[in-house]
């Protein structure tokens, strides 16, 4: 069963290898056989690629979309007006292709910042990436990828549900793996749908669960100038039309949330050099913001990050984090436990506990490790999503160009 981002009715996607990378596939389309309903989130870095201020007038402007096309390998930022001319180019191209206007057509690209792209590959290649779309699933694989950079595994999710009588599919793919540590969406994101919705509750079920998810993860704290996540509906399942906030918003929302929750925690699961996936279940706080904020300063603090690496269980450098976020919080009713496979175990309640080094190590040392923060002041609760740091993080990154 095909649950990849062409099973929606009316997706094609395709992957190729153009030449702006050695050998790797390097840029991807993404068709809809219909003018799609588009939402979006862009990246909140003050410094923005050169897609993404053109991508966003569109979005802005609520046009429909018929296509995207994406490069990997060159991120097209800090390229001045010679970008945004790339940037033209590329969708003018894919627009002529698919038969529509090339305000109809999205640009994204990720890779090395400050360069210019190789247009001389980037043109044709679109057109020969074009002639190879599909709607299977090898297709949709081929094209997430042709977006990666430092990936080391595809990332794809999927999920079907009943609206009404009618069964209505979303499914996405994303990349990303190091500069990650968003403040809007994040990364490359790409959703398909086929539910009948209007552009206006797309969008606000995107920025919603945008929130929750991609919002709350963090691989190195380097929000990148490129973050952009794309929901396109096709709206050919047929079901009657979302355009408020109805019980069928509300579903369409829940898959929605689990599709992009799934997406975040295999970014963070995937980042550079990672050995652990780390979720901070952060309970008890006075307010959504204060939860938000503590559970979000614990996963992006490195020094905590480089003792989960060394499955150190070191309760102080939780502490000293929550510390830095600026929220305040009472230290006298704090618990902190960490939990995986292997077992859960108290490190601090209130005050320094004595407790097992070699049975806290061992639960430390597997892959995914949840770290239970319950601040015991109230009734909000959030989770974020990070990894640990490593020697491999330096390695890949001193040498990212080559």
């Amino acid at each position: 069963m095909n649950k990849t981002i062409t099973a929606p009715r009316g997706f094609k996607a395709a992957g190729a290898h153009v030449g702006i990378k050695k050998s790797k596939k390097d840029l991807s389309i993404i068709q809809c056989d219909v003018p799609a309903t588009a939402a979006a989130c862009f990246t909140q870095n003050l410094v923005k690629a050169a897609p993404v201020a053109r991508d966003m007038a569109i979005i802005d402007a609520k046009r429909p979309v018929r296509a995207v096309v994406i490069n990997s390998g060159n991120a097209n930022a800090c390229t001045g007006k010679q970008g945004m001319r790339d940037c033209e180019a590329m969708a003018a191209t894919l627009a002529e292709l698919t038969k529509c206007k090339p305000d109809e057509v999205l640009v994204c690209s990720t890779g090395v910042i400050g360069q210019y792209l190789p247009m001389q590959c980037i043109i044709p290649g679109i057109a020969s990436a074009h002639e190879l779309l599909g709607d299977g699933e090898q297709s949709a694989q081929d094209a997430c990828l042709g977006i990666m950079t430092t990936d080391t595994y595809q990332k794809h999710a999927y999920e079907e549900i009943k609206i009404a009588d009618t069964t209505v599919k979303i499914a996405g793919m994303c990349k990303g793996s190091g500069m990650i540590h968003p403040n809007m969406a994040t990364l490359l994101s790409f959703i398909t749908t086929d539910a009948n919705i209007s552009g206006d509750m797309l969008q606000k079920a995107l920025s919603c669960v945008v929130r929750d998810t991609y919002n709350m993860i963090s691989v190195d704290r380097d929000t990148s100038t490129n973050d952009t996540i794309i929901a396109l509906s096709s709206c050919l399942a047929g079901n009657a039309i979302i355009n408020g906030e109805s019980e069928e918003y509300y579903k369409f929302l829940s898959a929605l949330g689990r599709i992009n929750q799934s997406l975040a925690k295999e970014i963070t699961r995937d980042g550079e050099g990672a050995t652990k996936l780390i979720e901070i279940d952060l309970r008890g706080a006075k307010s959504d913001d204060q939860a938000r904020a503590l559970a979000r300063s614990v996963c992006s603090s490195n020094l905590f990050k480089a003792a989960l690496f060394g499955a150190d269980a070191n309760c102080g450098r939780v502490l000293c984090a929550m510390g830095n976020s600026g929220e305040g919080f009472d230290l006298a009713k704090v618990k902190i436990a960490f939990t995986s496979e292997r077992g859960s175990i108290d490190v601090y309640v209130g005050d320094p506990i004595h407790f097992d080094e070699e049975v806290a190590n061992a639960i430390l040392s597997e892959r995914e490790v949840k770290v239970t923060i319950n601040l015991n002041e109230g009734e909000y609760n959030a989770k974020a999503w990070g990894c640990d740091l490593t020697y491999d993080y330096v390695r890949i990154n001193g040498s990212y160009r080559s």
